[in-house]
């Protein structure tokens, strides 16, 4: 789990078109939340891999995965958020959450 967060979070500066194209119109500073959202991952994954931080890290993640739930029914509302992806795969996304949610609860 906190290789996957932290291969996220990396993703985030390799490729940041991607997630500026999820973003919801109404979130300000698009670039910034891109670079925050992706230095959390980072740190929040990280922070799995010592046991003195890995609950704050499991409830920081917890928090992250509900705080960028919008990107994903942006993914739905409108195409170009899509990324070529098929709706069906967006829609497999929405319960994915909650998995990751779930997954993230088991550390703390």
């Amino acid at each position: 789990m906190a290789m996957l967060y932290i291969l996220a979070g990396i993703n985030h500066f390799w490729h940041p078109k991607i997630y500026l194209r999820i973003m919801p119109d109404y979130i300000p500073y698009h670039r910034q939340m891109v670079i925050i959202s992706g230095l959390a991952e980072i740190v929040l994954g990280i922070a799995l891999l010592f046991p003195l931080s890995r609950e704050w890290g499991a409830w920081g993640i917890i928090a992250l995965l509900i705080a960028i739930f919008p990107a994903n029914i942006e993914q739905l509302r409108t195409k170009k958020a899509r990324l070529g992806l098929p709706l069906w795969a967006i829609w497999f996304r929405l319960p994915m959450q909650l998995f990751l949610i779930w997954w993230a609860w088991l550390y703390t």
